[in-house]
């Protein structure tokens, strides 16, 4: 038997995962990653400013990524850059997101 879903949680992993998956790349400010993740997604998921920041605070304090100020065009704004420890999670939890779309997906009926 699977362990049950908690909704709240894999919400908050989906985030998380959508976010450490901009920064597979290279490092970005928040804004940046938000573009990305709305045009990677095709507008399915979006942050706002009051989801996305806090979002990244936690993943920078679980050291999941890193953040620097830099300054450009004479604006200043944190870098966030994807750490070791982030690249190994995202991993982890892709498979956890996947295995839990994939029960759903076979609960609905799914096409395939």
């Amino acid at each position: 038997m699977t362990e049950p879903i908690d909704l709240q949680a894999l919400v908050r992993e989906i985030n998380e995962a959508l976010i450490l998956a901009a920064l597979r790349g290279e490092p970005k400010h928040g804004y940046q990653i938000a573009l990305d993740v709305e045009r990677e997604t095709d507008g399915m998921f979006t942050f706002q400013h009051g989801t996305l920041y806090p979002i990244l605070h936690r993943l920078e304090k679980g050291r999941r990524i890193s953040g620097k100020w830099e300054t450009a065009d004479g604006r200043r704004r944190k870098v966030y850059s994807l750490t070791d420890r982030g690249r190994e999670w995202l991993t982890i939890q892709s498979r956890r997101v996947r295995a839990n779309f994939g029960t759903l997906d076979a609960l609905l009926g799914g096409e395939g």
